[in-house]
């Protein structure tokens, strides 16, 4: 009975939690659409044509609808309505950066009917308020939904991976996770499932941490929390994630699970084809006096070549040559040797240094995009050199190679450039396994913010290949594989 209570207690909590979110997320957008309808009706009404103001008050709340709308669906897509999730800086960024959004998009329409330029000087006023009114009202909202809900604590269970390894990630988000136990697998099923619930039953923790351990322990583990209705978060392994894309088939009396031998149908290589080329096309347009520009300031600077063009892999290890604009000096890698770029690296010029920064170096892979080597989303490309140090310690590296190579894609936008190899190789197996043509429209509007968010343009750590090679010995020494964990 007390079980059935405290199951109750927990859902009505979550739902509690949840509609609290909606109604701050739902206030701070009312607030910004509140700011619209206020300038559309003073001002921007005005400088619209005649014809469309004998519209009167249908055609008021049509406008005013429209903009929230464009409000709402770029915000839940960049992020700004997940209070409580995301840092505090990262919510207003978000925010910001989607209302900057909408009012372009609202900006051009406006400037559209009124057949002129739109009261510019008016506009950016609005923005102005409107960034004010994010900024103050997310970390006020915040501050009031986290004194709400502290921390979730975690009970982390362990296998043989240093335990400081998961830790440190929890760690640098303490406003929403806090480890309060761990307990390593070897302390045998039983006698951890008594500690799952004296840490529920004492309060200790709301919650389970499942690390690296290996599949069977996992699902053991994972059955019993299921069935006690305790939530269970887990670093899923590389299997896990082939299995997310998987199709759900009902021709017998039971579920079968089908992964396909290839990853792109047909009619998707077809049109994710087509949105290359488009995209490409329109950006090549736009970029040109930037690409100019930066093709003179790389020139003048040392006289060295403009373009740094290097062997990459795309799909099925098929080589071609990527291009760039040089952002290293032209000696940096005289010795022959294939090293990545890491942080505070001297080799990086001032010019290099701020056109990696924009990612300015990468537009000449328009042209790569244009030439079909690559595509506008998909894994990055990697040299055969730095492939094959990968695959030697990780060999189901080669799995991200079963889709044509890309400018931006999944790692790019949910990990960072110094993400480890291997949480690179399943995020972009995610990609490959839960493709469409929206997704890659989706990421590409998701690369935008990337532009300006200046986490994710630093180098990689030196010792990252080391340290997973050392990690695989590790493994080897204690006969499980990689995937295992």
């Amino acid at each position: 009975m007390n079980t059935v209570t405290n199951e109750e207690k927990l859902r009505k909590r979550e739902t509690c939690k949840r509609l609290i979110n909606l109604v701050l997320v739902m206030i701070c957008l009312a607030l910004e659409v509140g700011d619209f309808a206020y300038h559309w009706l003073v001002h921007f009404q005005y400088s619209v044509v005649e014809q469309l103001r004998n519209f009167w008050r249908l055609g008021h709340m049509a406008e005013i609808g429209f903009y929230a709308i464009v409000l709402l669906v770029l915000s839940r897509m960049y992020g700004g309505m997940r209070l409580g999730y995301l840092k505090n800086m990262e919510i207003i960024f978000s925010q910001v950066f989607s209302t900057v959004l909408a009012n372009i998009i609202i900006y051009f329409e406006l400037s559209i009917m009124a057949h002129q330029a739109f009261v510019p000087k008016v506009f950016f006023m609005m923005m102005v308020e409107q960034t004010a009114i994010v900024v103050v009202y997310i970390y006020l909202a915040n501050r009031f939904y986290k004194s709400l809900f502290p921390p979730r604590k975690l009970l982390l269970i362990h296998g043989y991976r240093p335990v400081e390894d998961i830790c440190s990630k929890f760690e640098s988000r303490r406003d929403k996770y806090q480890i309060t136990r761990t307990v390593h697998i070897r302390e045998g099923y039983k006698r951890i499932c008594k500690m799952i619930m004296e840490c529920y039953e004492n309060d200790e923790c709301n919650a389970v941490m499942i690390g690296d351990i290996s599949v069977e322990e996992r699902n053991l583990l994972l059955k019993f929390c299921y069935g006690k209705s305790i939530r269970v978060y887990l670093l899923p392994k590389i299997t896990d994630v082939i299995l997310s894309g998987a199709e759900e088939l009902h021709i017998f009396d039971t579920p079968i699970m089908l992964t396909r031998e290839y990853s792109l149908t047909v009619e998707q290589r077809f049109l994710k084809r087509v949105l290359d080329i488009v995209c490409t096309m329109i950006l090549l347009i736009l970029t040109s006096p930037i690409m100019l520009l930066t093709a003179l300031a790389v020139k003048l600077y040392d006289g060295g070549p403009v373009l740094y063009k290097q062997v990459r892999c795309t799909v099925n290890q098929r080589e071609f040559c990527i291009m760039k604009f040089r952002s290293m000096r032209q000696d940096a890698e005289e010795d022959g040797v294939a090293r990545l770029a890491q942080k505070n690296d001297d080799r990086i010029t001032p010019i290099g240094k701020f056109i990696r920064k924009c990612r300015i170096d990468e537009l000449p892979q328009l042209f790569n995009i244009l030439k079909g080597d690559m595509s506008f989303i998909g894994p990055r490309p990697e040299r055969p050199e730095i492939i094959a140090q990968y695959m030697e310690v990780m060999p189901e590296f080669v799995y991200r190679m079963k889709v044509k190579a890309g400018l931006a894609g999944f790692a790019q936008v949910y990990g960072k450039y110094n993400t480890s190899p291997y949480d690179k190789l399943k995020l972009d197996l995610a990609y490959i396994e839960n493709y469409s043509l929206w997704l890659d429209i989706k990421l590409m509007l998701l690369t935008l913010k990337v532009l300006f968010w200046p986490d994710s343009t630093e180098g990689v750590e030196a010792e990252q290949i080391t340290a997973l090679r050392e990690e695989q010995e590790r493994r080897e020494q204690l006969g499980q594989n990689i995937d295992d964990e």
